[in-house]
C-alpha cells in the first residue's frame, strides 16, 4: 500500500473533479461527528465491477456461478493489502450499494412483482485508490493498492501513477456546474392517503393474528426529470439540505444514487462489529422549546420504544449468529439523535466476530437491516412485498465500502433518492407496530421525505 498527503480540500469538491474520471464514488460525512462524521471518501475509475442479479454473481460482466458473496469473496481475496498505519480504516477496496432484493439470495422469500432474472440488486466497483477525508484531524491523503498488477514492482509503478493522475484531477479546475431545473418535479406516489392507512391496518391484523411484532411499510414516490438533469447538482443540494454522517453518492453508467441517510447498519473494523438500529421519529420544530418537547416526547414513547426494543432484539439474535455469544451487548438503548428534519430513537449493538467468521458472513447474517424489516424478519419481509407490491431496489438496502482487508462499513440506504432512465424515485416508510396510527404513520413518512423534496425545490 502506498499514500501520499495532500492539501484538505471539501470532499464534495474533490467527488466534482474526479467525477470526469468514471465511475464516482464518494462516501461523505455530510453531517460532520467526531466518531460517526469523522470520515469522508472519495474514488473514480475502479478496475473492476461485481454486479449481482437474480441468476447470480457477475465480474465485468462474465458469470460466475455459485452463491454470490462466495464468488465475492474469492474476488476480494485476490487482491491483498496491508494497511498503512493511520487512522484511515478504509484504503482500498469495494465501494457500492446492496439493494434491499439482494435478500432473495440469502433467504426463501416470496418475489415482488417486477424482479425478474435480469434485476440487478448488488453493485460493487473495485478501487485501487482512493482520497480519504479526516474531518477531525483536518488531513487528505490518498491511498493506492497498486492492484491489479502483479508483483511489488508493477503494483508500486502503477499506485504511483494512479496516486498522480488522481493528485492532478484534485490540483486542477472543478467542472462547470450545470444549473439545477427552475421548476420542481411533479412527484407521484404509489398510495393515497386512504390507502396507506388500508396498509397498516392489514399489518395490524398480522400482528394481532400472531403472524409478525411489527412491519416496515414504505411509499414510493417518483417523478420524471427534464433532460440533461445533473445528479451531482442535484447530491450537493441534498447534503446541503438533509447533512447525514451516512450520506453517498455512487454513478454507474445506468444508474446514479444520491443518499442521506443517518443509519450505519454494520461496522466490521478487526473482530468488532456494530450496528446502529433507528427506530423512532418524530419532526423538528423551528420553535426551539417546541423542537426540544418533541424529542422529549420522543424518548417518553412507550411505543416508539417498544418499536426500538423489538428490532435491537432482532439485530442481537443476527449478529450472534456470527459472533460471540458472550459477546453480543447494547451499549445504547434508545437513545436521542437529532437530525436536520428528524429526532431519532437509535441503538447502538456491539459484538466480537467468531474465529473463522468474517465481515460478508456478518452481512449474510444480518442482510437486510431489522430495522427496515420488522420481526419475524421472514415473515414480515413477505407482508412487505404484499403490501408494497414491487422491488424496493436500492433503499432499505445497504451502501458503503468493504476492505481489501475485510473491514466493512456499510449504511441503510434510507433518505436515499435513485435516478435512472430520467426517473426520480424516492422511498419512506416506517416501523408498524399494533399500536399504530394510520394517520400519524403517513405523516411521518412525509417528514421523513420532506427534505429530500426541498432539495428538488431549492432552486424554485
Amino acid at each position: 500500500m502506498w499514500q501520499t498527503r495532500i492539501d484538505f480540500l471539501d470532499p464534495a469538491e474533490a467527488a466534482e473533479k474526479l467525477r470526469p474520471l468514471g465511475g464516482l464514488a464518494f462516501l461523505d460525512s455530510a453531517m460532520r461527528h467526531e466518531t460517526l462524521g469523522r470520515m469522508s471518501y472519495v474514488a473514480a475509475s475502479p478496475f473492476q465491477r461485481f454486479t449481482v442479479d437474480g441468476t447470480g454473481a457477475m465480474l465485468d460482466g462474465v458469470r460466475l456461478p455459485g452463491p454470490p458473496l462466495e464468488r465475492l469473496r474469492e474476488v476480494l481475496a485476490r487482491f491483498p493489502v496491508e494497511l498503512l498505519p493511520s487512522a484511515v480504516p478504509f484504503q482500498g477496496g469495494a465501494i457500492g450499494a446492496i439493494g434491499y432484493d439482494f435478500a432473495h439470495h440469502l433467504e426463501r422469500l416470496d418475489p415482488p412483482p417486477g424482479l425478474d432474472a435480469g434485476t440487478v440488486v448488488l453493485r460493487l466497483a473495485l478501487y485501487d485508490t482512493i482520497v480519504a477525508f479526516d474531518h477531525e484531524a483536518g488531513t487528505a491523503d490518498i491511498f493506492a493498492s497498486g492492484h491489479p498488477a502483479e508483483g511489488v514492482d508493477a503494483r508500486r509503478e502503477r499506485a504511483e501513477r494512479r496516486m498522480a493522475e488522481v493528485a492532478a484531477a484534485l490540483a486542477g479546475p472543478a467542472p462547470a456546474r450545470p444549473p439545477m431545473p427552475e421548476t420542481a418535479p411533479d412527484w407521484r406516489s404509489s398510495v393515497t392517503r386512504e390507502s396507506y392507512a388500508g396498509a397498516i391496518e392489514t399489518i395490524r391484523d398480522y400482528i394481532l393474528a400472531g403472524d409478525i411484532y411489527q412491519a416496515n411499510f414504505a411509499q414510493a414516490f417518483q417523478a420524471a426529470l427534464p433532460a440533461g438533469f445533473d445528479p451531482f447538482a442535484f447530491y450537493r443540494r441534498l447534503r446541503a439540505a438533509n447533512p447525514a454522517p451516512f450520506a453517498a453518492f455512487l454513478e454507474d453508467t445506468d444508474l446514479a444514487v444520491c443518499s442521506s441517510s443517518p443509519e450505519r447498519f454494520l461496522k466490521l473494523s478487526g473482530r468488532s462489529v456494530e450496528t446502529r438500529p433507528i427506530k423512532g421519529t418524530a419532526p423538528r420544530s423551528a420553535d426551539p422549546a417546541e423542537d426540544v418537547a418533541l424529542g422529549a416526547a420522543l424518548l417518553s414513547s412507550e411505543k416508539d420504544r417498544a418499536e426500538n426494543v423489538m428490532i435491537v432484539d432482532l439485530l442481537r439474535n443476527d449478529i450472534a449468529r456470527v459472533c460471540l455469544a458472550d459477546s453480543v451487548e447494547v451499549p445504547v438503548l434508545c437513545g436521542l439523535e437529532t437530525y436536520a428534519s428528524v429526532h431519532h430513537l437509535v441503538s447502538v449493538v456491539t459484538g466480537e466476530l467468531k474465529p473463522g467468521a468474517d465481515g460478508l458472513d456478518l452481512l449474510a447474517a444480518s442482510f437486510p437491516g431489522g430495522s427496515i424489516t420488522g420481526a419475524p424478519k421472514i415473515r414480515a419481509m413477505d407482508i412487505i412485498t404484499e403490501l408494497e407490491g414491487r422491488p424496493r431496489g436500492v433503499y432499505c438496502g445497504s451502501i458503503g465500502w468493504i476492505g481489501f482487508d475485510g473491514a466493512l462499513d456499510l449504511n441503510i440506504a434510507i433518505r436515499t433518492v435513485t435516478i435512472e432512465n430520467g426517473t426520480a424515485t424516492l422511498q419512506a416508510g416506517g416501523g408498524i407496530t399494533v399500536l399504530s396510527e394510520p394517520e400519524a404513520e403517513y405523516e411521518e413518512t412525509l417528514a421523513k421525505a420532506a427534505r429530500v423534496f426541498s432539495a428538488f425545490e431549492a432552486a424554485r
